[in-house]
């Protein structure tokens, strides 16, 4: 993996304008309204989000592709944009469901129309197949299944061909909202048993290319790093039909090539552009640009690694780090900063600024109290999907630890390849992430990056306490008076014990230029159905 300095960074960020010949390989113009094409930056390694080592931009192929039982509702945020409504669940291929008294049984009525790409009726068995899977697959879906009380196959049944029954061990606040989020997507379990295999009972090869669902969309081709293919389904019920017949999803990696591309209106959406892009364009084109809930941009120190056991030297980073000009040059100004918070915890507001601000000789200090005083060599790991933001952040802390005597090496790893290595073998010693949570609770925050072996838990962080306190307000009523002080409990040991430093909150920004009907979603990726044409 090549290392970077500032020279190579400048040198890259000027041959960006040098790419544009990738305009042969895209349609000059847009190809009327029933055709839309997007781009973004990142890597589409899968088409099944159960598979090990999926990578977030691969999720789009369930939201787009696969039903749920429920959904989530739309709401106007006051900056006039549409945003996804966390407060309101509403039918997908459920056309509805009761809550038992005790919170403990969920039932749901199929809508007896669904069918699946191949016209055969979506039935209780295939929810309870779908969900046997997520729940039993291993990995981040299983623990995202866990998060809401589903967690074996015996919780689910199915009643008779339109009634499924969700049996819960305790009642939980999560467990509706978490029926909504990308992983329970429903499959095509007929298709899906076809191509199981003795060594692969959950077909994970065949729909790793292949969906086999009832979604609103349909995969048509996928040419993998270069593009993948959307058809409408005529036959969906489980909302509105979309306006756009055919949707081109493609990856190009130079974000000068995508902006000129939008510019141009050879594209009419570019995904998750760069905040200094957004902040160009917006005199120009449409562009949304939405703090993203429950989501910190963060350095992340692993606590495999020696010198990162020692709590002075996490101490030292935090006070070395250069938070303003990380904030000014990553994200020009956009989201929210998240340093020089106040030390008392007096509210359960998430994400907060941590009571950390760049301060040298603070640093200096906690570091020649450590049993590093001399300092020492890491390496700064960055992903080459994300380098919008993480390279100038890893340059600019690259330069403030080099007086400490801490000597860091940065690099870039292949999007691709980057989950794999940062979160599900967990080998980066130091390294920036920015993980969000789907459900917006600090709780479900701290679940899956506090607590030991969870895959956002890059830091390999272990704190009993920390994952006692998170079990007990996992599922514990917002209201409950015994709920904020658990969370500020958890606040202050992660203040405390850093093995993730916080940056700034981010915001997530999409160019328009002949297209609208963008609502932003807590999962980062585009949801193609509402979108409209000119």
């Amino acid at each position: 993996m090549p290392s970077l300095d500032r020279r190579a960074f400048l040198a890259s960020a000027a041959a960006g304008a040098g790419v544009l010949p990738f305009l042969r390989f895209l349609p000059a113009q847009a190809q009327g309204r029933d055709t839309l094409v997007t781009v973004f930056g990142q890597t589409i390694n899968s088409l099944d989000l159960h598979r090990v080592g999926t990578n977030r931009a691969s999720y789009q192929v369930a939201i787009n592709c696969y039903d749920r039982l429920v959904g989530f509702g739309a709401k106007q945020l006051p900056s006039g944009e549409m945003s996804y409504d966390y407060d309101t669940i509403v039918p997908e291929l459920a056309e509805s469901w009761t809550i038992s008294e005790d919170g403990l049984a969920i039932t749901f009525k199929l809508k007896p129309n669904a069918t699946f790409w191949d016209g055969r009726k979506v039935t209780a068995e295939d929810v309870k197949w779908s969900f046997d899977r997520a729940v039993l697959a291993g990995g981040f879906p299983t623990t995202q299944m866990r998060a809401g009380g589903f967690s074996r196959p015996d919780q689910f049944e199915a009643l008779d061909e339109e009634t499924f029954l969700v049996k819960l061990d305790y009642p939980s606040k999560l467990s509706l909202p978490n029926l909504a989020v990308p992983v329970p997507f429903i499959i095509n379990s007929a298709i899906a048993r076809e191509n199981a295999t003795e060594a692969d009972p959950w077909a994970m090869e065949y729909l790793h290319t292949t969906p086999a669902g009832s979604g609103a969309y349909r995969v048509t081709r996928w040419d993998q790093g270069q593009q993948l293919v959307y058809e409408r389904n005529d036959s969906w019920v489980g909302g509105d039909l979309p306006a756009i017949r055919r949707v081109i999803v493609r990856e190009v990696p130079s974000a000068a090539t995508r902006r000129a591309l939008v510019e141009r209106g050879d594209v009419q959406v570019s995904f998750d552009i760069p905040d200094r892009d957004a902040s160009e364009l917006a005199d120009r084109l449409t562009v949304h640009s939405t703090p993203i809930e429950n989501c910190i941009h963060a350095l992340c120190l692993n606590t495999r690694f020696a010198p990162f056991q020692d709590p002075d030297v996490r101490k030292a980073i935090a006070f070395a780090v250069p938070y303003e000009s990380i904030f000014q040059a990553a994200a020009y100004g956009r989201g929210a900063p998240l340093w020089g918070g106040d030390e008392e915890i007096a509210d359960i507001a998430w994400p907060r600024p941590f009571p950390y601000a760049t301060d040298p000789e603070r640093a200096r200090e906690h570091l020649a109290r450590s049993g590093f005083a001399e300092g020492f060599d890491v390496t700064l790991s960055i992903s080459l999907d994300l380098v919008s933001w993480m390279e100038p952040t890893a340059l600019l802390i690259q330069e403030a630890l080099a007086p400490l005597g801490i000597t860091v090496t940065i690099d870039k790893i292949p999007g691709a390849n980057w989950r794999t290595v940062a979160l599900v073998d967990k080998t980066l010693d130091m390294h920036l992430e920015n993980f969000g949570g789907w459900l917006n609770t600090p709780c479900y925050y701290f679940f899956w990056a506090y607590q030991k072996d969870r895959l956002f838990n890059s830091s390999n962080y272990a704190s009993d306490v920390v994952h006692d306190l998170t079990d007990r307000a996992l599922h514990m009523p917002v209201d409950d008076p015994g709920y904020a002080p658990l969370i500020k409990e958890m606040f202050a040991h992660a203040i405390e014990d850093l093995p993730r430093i916080p940056l700034y909150q981010p915001a997530l920004n999409v160019a328009m230029n002949g297209a609208s009907g963008y609502e932003f979603w807590f999962h980062r990726q585009l949801d193609v159905r509402p979108l409209t044409g000119a």
